[in-house]
């Protein structure tokens, strides 16, 4: 919640100076789980770099405990642009019928190359040498659906182990995950940076296996939004991914890694030292510097959760991704 209340404070001191540069502003609903780890909405925060922000568009951030929440959101209309899992764009269009779900950017990428992949740990104390040892156990997830949650029942699964049957699956925030683990309160934890960095977790625990271990490189993260939301506000929308396009690339170049880090911190309130080890570095994760998914990962992504049952069709993906807003802003720069 600190993390909500830091960035919301922040944008809203901006949208209310924009509002009385200009008449009514498209007010966009942005949805995000970890603030760090998909850097819009945080990179809103950085004014100077956003020409259209206040004027055109105005970015109010919402928080959310995974992504299947965002997923319900959208479908109710109560969020515009969400933080999506490809687990969750399985889920949008074969149980939701969100037939009009887009993905339209890269939120980030997981177990690219040498980058992090998301991290499954165990207590260094325990008896869990081998994923087989897992049976009867408990796994703590951020939200059931979720991108960790799939890939680490893949990856049980696997060793013939079921979720229900094999194994107990409970939910908690990225936050106390650590703790819970330490406390004995689960037995595996699916954990992400900076949450999964943390020095008492990291004394405590060890990496069982990794989600490229499970799926290979994902395309873990990414934003979407509902056409019809798309289509009627395009020209507010074009000036948001122009805008996004100027922060990624600040963001993301290695001679503002300092500054870039420090707003990190100060916009998330994580403290600095937590993230100067990792953060925007080859211990984090991979995000694209045009902002834009990896589409045949996400084809491969999907395509293993259908051959492990986990959805029953196939799905066209390129048919739920628009990229020309996102193609279009990193062509402005």
């Amino acid at each position: 919640m600190r993390f909500r209340t830091a960035l919301v404070s922040a944008l809203a001191l901006v949208a209310l100076a924009g509002t009385s540069r200009a008449a009514e502003p498209l007010k966009i609903r942005h949805g995000w789980v970890a603030l760090t780890n998909t850097l819009s909405p945080m990179i809103f925060g950085k004014t100077e770099l956003m020409p259209h922000h206040g004027k055109s568009y105005v970015v109010e951030p919402m928080h959310f405990a995974g992504t299947t929440q965002e997923l319900t959101a959208i479908a109710t209309d109560e969020v515009d642009i969400i933080t999506i899992a490809y687990s969750s764009l399985a889920i949008a269009v074969e149980n939701a019928h969100l037939d009009d779900l887009r993905v339209v950017a890269d939120g980030f990428q997981d177990g690219v190359g040498d980058y992090a992949s998301s991290l499954y740990l165990v207590r260094d104390d325990d008896g869990i040498k081998t994923v087989d040892d897992v049976k009867g156990k408990v796994m703590l997830v951020n939200s059931i659906g979720t991108a960790v949650d799939i890939a680490g029942r893949a990856m049980l699964k696997q060793h013939g182990l079921e979720a229900g049957r094999d194994y107990t699956v409970v939910e908690a925030e990225f936050p106390m995950m650590g703790t819970m683990l330490l406390q004995k309160k689960a037995d595996l934890i699916a954990d992400v940076p900076p949450f999964a960095y943390e020095p008492k977790l990291v004394a405590g625990s060890r990496v069982l296996f990794t989600m490229k271990d499970s799926m290979g490189a994902s395309q873990m993260i990414m934003l979407a939004a509902r056409k019809g939301w798309l289509d009627k506000n395009r020209a507010a929308v074009e000036d948001f991914f122009a805008d996004m396009a100027r922060g990624l690339a600040w963001m993301l170049d290695p001679k503002n890694r300092d500054a870039a880090v420090k707003f990190a911190s100060d916009a998330s309130k994580i403290p600095l030292e937590r993230l100067q080890p990792y953060y925007l570095t080859a211990k984090d994760y991979y995000r694209d510097p045009k902002g834009l998914p990896n589409v045949d990962a996400l084809i491969r992504n999907i395509d293993t959760q259908r051959q492990l049952g986990l959805i029953k069709g196939t799905l066209d993906v390129k048919k739920y991704v628009d990229l020309s807003y996102m193609e279009r802003g990193a062509r402005t720069q």
